[in-house]
C-alpha cells in the first residue's frame, strides 16, 4: 500500500514540523505513530519520505529520509479559460485538471465573463487535494484572473484557440505537431469569444481549433483539451 501524501510548501531537508492540519490528519485519522513514514511534496517536483519523530496532534515532526527531484513527464501545458458564474463547476475543473497533469492554469476575463468573486486560497486547497490524491508532486501553477487582450502575448511554442463560430478550423489533435513543446489553448465562457477577441487572438498566431462535434460547457472544454494537450 502506497504511503500517504502531504504537502509542505516550504519543503527543507533535516527535521520539520507539520502544521496542524497536516499533524492532526496524520495522528488522528491516519493514526500513525512515532516511527511510521509517511510521503511529503512541495508541489515542485520534491519527493521527500519522511520518518515520524513524535506523533504530537497539532505539531507532528518529522525527519526527511531521501528527496529525490522528481521531472514532469509531460509536456508543459496551459490551460487559459473563462472563469464561470457557477464557481463549484470551475472548481471541479481545477481538480480534474490537476489530476490529468496540467502545468499551468490561467483564468481568464473576457467579454462574456460573469465574474464571480475568485478566492485564491480555496481554489489553491482544492488543486493541492487533487494533487495529493493522484499521488503527484507537480501543483499546476495558478494565476490571478487575467484580461484577455493580456493573454494573447504570450509566448509559447503551440497556440490554440477553441471557439464555436462558424470558420474554418481543424480539430485540436489534427494541429498538435510538435512534440516536447510548450502548449497554451484558450477556452471561452458560457457565451463564447466574441468575433473580437477570436481575431485577436489569431492575430496573435493562435490557431482556432474544434474539441469534438458537440458543443461543450465550458468547464467540459478545459478537460477535453487538458487530456488531447497532456498526452
Amino acid at each position: 500500500m502506497a504511503l500517504p501524501f502531504f504537502y509542505v510548501e516550504e519543503l527543507a531537508s533535516g527535521v520539520i514540523n507539520l502544521n496542524e492540519e497536516n499533524s492532526k490528519y496524520i495522528t488522528q485519522v491516519l493514526r500513525k505513530q512515532k516511527g511510521e513514514n509517511v510521503v511529503l511534496t512541495n508541489g515542485k517536483g520534491l519527493l521527500a519520505e519522511a520518518f515520524i519523530v513524535d506523533d504530537h496532534k497539532k505539531k507532528c515532526v518529522v525527519e526527511i529520509l531521501s528527496g529525490p527531484h522528481i521531472s514532469r513527464q509531460r509536456n508543459p501545458v496551459t490551460i487559459a479559460i473563462s472563469l464561470l458564474k457557477n464557481i463549484n463547476r470551475f472548481e471541479w475543473f481545477l481538480e480534474k485538471a490537476t489530476e490529468i497533469g496540467v502545468t499551468e492554469i490561467i483564468p481568464l476575463l473576457c467579454d462574456r465573463t460573469e465574474k464571480e468573486k475568485f478566492r485564491y486560497d480555496r481554489l489553491k486547497t482544492i488543486m493541492i487535494s487533487a494533487m495529493l490524491q493522484s499521488q503527484q508532486c507537480w501543483l499546476p501553477q495558478l494565476h490571478q484572473p487575467t484580461e484577455f487582450k493580456k493573454i494573447t502575448d504570450l509566448d509559447y511554442q503551440q497556440k490554440f484557440i477553441a471557439h464555436c463560430e462558424e470558420k474554418e478550423k481543424k480539430s485540436l489533435t489534427e494541429n498538435i505537431l510538435l512534440e516536447n513543446a510548450s502548449r497554451i489553448i484558450l477556452i471561452g465562457p458560457e457565451g463564447d469569444f466574441t468575433p473580437v477577441e477570436i481575431e485577436q487572438a489569431i492575430t496573435k498566431d493562435f490557431i482556432p481549433v474544434t474539441l469534438g462535434e458537440t458543443r461543450l460547457r465550458t468547464e467540459t472544454a478545459g478537460i477535453v483539451a487538458a487530456v488531447l494537450l497532456t498526452q
